[in-house]
């Protein structure tokens, strides 16, 4: 049974494409029977967080699902990659050899790679590609720093440092969204999803918030520019035309719907990772 008023508590992360999303429900531009506090914090966080079930809805890794237990995955919300994803890269100013070593997914083995967060999703498709290497967990922001610091070998750089990093410092040793692309016969990539916890909402108090969220990102799209103007309070100091560039990227058909297309490449993502022996987790993916 669903009261009149319900609070949610609803972690996303402090990134234009979470708060182009939620700009509906931010700014009242919805009615809704739920009173939600947004949790605003980045997602190894809220992925550390969803393993305590602190919350009620969150974004989290597609990777993170596999370790967690009694959540369902929304239905809207998720970014999944058309043919592009995380990037790897590394100084440019670098010898050749250490050049050379860079050219191949396979040649990055064993080198040290700063990762944004061991349950990111980031983190395990660079595995899938590259196998073994020297991880070390830097707050994502930081990880071009360290790159150019030389503390690292490379850098593994999720959001808008995706699109963003500065090319004359930086290139780009591998796309992971193509890496995927050309090994899954060209399905999404799987990055990120949104989750409801079972033990503290009922089915039907999920399939409510559900339905609102899907209006919340439908009403974004259609008032591109007002949701890009409230998005921009997250942008880390990028300019207006990436962080619209970011978001389309991001924000697509598959955000209002995974279906079938998403779900089957979070099945593919966990499947490639058992048989690679880096997952066990035999969690059902079910999508509200």
């Amino acid at each position: 049974m669903i009261n009149v008023v319900d609070l949610i508590t609803l972690g996303h992360t402090p990134d234009a494409d979470d708060a182009f999303m939620f700009y509906a429900l931010a700014s009242g531009k919805l009615e809704s029977i739920f009173v939600i506090k947004h949790i605003i914090r980045d997602i190894e966080t809220l992925n550390r967080r969803a393993l305590k079930h602190e919350l009620d809805v969150t974004a989290v890794s597609a990777h993170a699902y596999a370790y967690l237990k009694d959540y369902v995955i929304l239905k809207s919300g998720g970014s999944f990659g058309l043919n592009y994803g995380p990037i790897v890269i590394t100084r440019r100013k670098e010898n050749a050899t250490t050049m050379r070593m860079m050219k191949s997914p396979a040649q990055l083995e064993n080198a040290t790679i700063a990762i944004p967060g061991e349950l990111t999703s980031a983190n395990l498709l660079l595995k899938l590609a590259v196998g073994k290497f020297k991880e070390k967990v830097v707050p994502f922001e930081r990880i071009p720093e360290a790159v150019a610091r030389g503390n690292v070998d490379a850098g593994l750089v999720i959001h808008e440092a995706q699109i963003a990093y500065d090319k004359t410092k930086f290139a780009s040793a591998l796309d992971l969204g193509r890496w995927w692309s050309d090994n899954t016969s060209n399905l999404p990539v799987p990055l990120g999803i949104n989750v409801a916890s079972t033990r503290t909402m009922s089915i039907d108090k999920i399939k409510e918030f559900s339905n609102l969220f899907t209006k919340s990102i439908k009403y974004g799209l259609d008032n591109i520019d007002a949701a890009l103007d409230y998005a921009m309070q997250f942008s880390r100091g990028q300019p207006k035309e990436t962080v619209r560039k970011f978001v389309k990227m991001y924000v697509n058909d598959l955000t209002l719907d995974m279906g079938h297309e998403g779900k089957k490449a979070l099945e593919r993502m966990f499947e490639m990772a058992k048989a690679e022996k880096m997952l066990e987790s035999d969690n059902q993916i079910i999508v509200i």
